[in-house]
């Protein structure tokens, strides 16, 4: 099973979050909106203590909104406040900055009671690699203040970035778990590119959202491939889609490394579509159909 182990740069990022937390008003978690629980750093909850916190499901424009809607809920049920959002297209940023205001004042009130005056609030950004997290502190700063990327990890060190007069952001780099034994999750972060492309089987992560896809949301596969069929073999299914797509090695033969790779691709990048990897813990699937329609609010 893949583990993380727990590679120095984490270790240190994980004694930066302790080491800083105290000094903040409030904590603003950024998830993946389409895998909210596996890309959810358990060790947060404890770090943070009774600092208030916001969780922001990013990249909703990529989930589908009625599983959004019900992450929200189930959210919101426990008490944590929560929003969606798309940081690239700069959704849900007004609601997420009410949020942080009203989330980071009580904490404010009681510093002013103790003759402590800040001019401005702060709050601490934090995010496991590549769930948008720089991204969405540009839209908040409005212009490109942190670093950002698409590989995993690129955000390094500690950035304060001062928002208006309203808040000081603290940006973290990201921080993954120390072990993940769970297949489950490791299919899921390497979906959705949390993991780097070396640490994981990319043709087994391939036939496992082939499988769900074809259970799921058959429709998806058929139109962007051009698949006549579905087979019951996710194995098969790729071996289609490498065909229709022109992945093919010496001989003319099937490239099912390149056929998965597009299919991955394709995934991230939602041309198959608005699709989540998991439902609040009631009923969790690996995909959802796409049949559920509706917009992020």
């Amino acid at each position: 099973m893949f583990e993380t182990g727990f590679p120095g740069h984490m270790a240190k990022a994980k004694r930066t979050m302790a080491e800083h937390i105290r000094l903040v008003d409030l904590v603003v978690e950024v998830l993946d909106a389409r895998a909210p629980f596996s890309t959810a750093n358990p060790e947060l909850a404890r770090l943070a203590g009774r600092k208030p916190r916001i969780i922001v499901l990013n990249k909703a424009d990529l989930a589908n909104p009625a599983v959004t809607r019900r992450w929200l809920q189930h959210l919101q049920a426990q008490g944590l406040a929560a929003v969606a959002a798309s940081a690239v297209a700069g959704r849900g940023i007004k609601e997420l900055v009410q949020l942080m205001r009203v989330q980071a004042e009580p904490g404010r009130q009681k510093l002013a009671a103790k003759g402590i005056r800040r001019a401005a609030a702060r709050v601490m950004i934090v995010g496991i690699p590549n769930v948008g997290k720089s991204q969405l502190i540009n839209r908040l700063v409005g212009k490109t203040a942190a670093r950002t990327g698409d590989q995993p990890g690129i955000t390094r060190g500690k950035q304060w970035v001062r928002v208006a007069g309203d808040f000081e952001l603290l940006d973290t780099p990201g921080v993954l778990w120390p072990r993940l034994q769970n297949a489950q999750t490791v299919h899921r972060l390497a979906l959705l590119g949390t993991i780097g492309g070396g640490e994981y089987d990319a043709v087994e992560v391939a036939t496992v959202l082939a499988a769900h896809l074809a259970g799921t949301a058959p429709a998806a596969l058929r139109e962007r491939y051009r698949l006549a069929e579905i087979a019951s073999e996710p194995s098969a299914n790729l071996t289609a889609i490498g065909t229709n797509r022109g992945c093919l090695g010496p001989g003319g033969s099937v490239d099912i490394a390149k056929a998965a790779a597009l299919l991955v691709r394709d995934y991230q990048t939602g041309n198959l579509g608005r699709i989540s990897l998991e439902l609040p813990p009631e009923g969790e699937t690996m995909a959802v159909a796409d049949d559920i329609e509706g917009d992020v609010e």
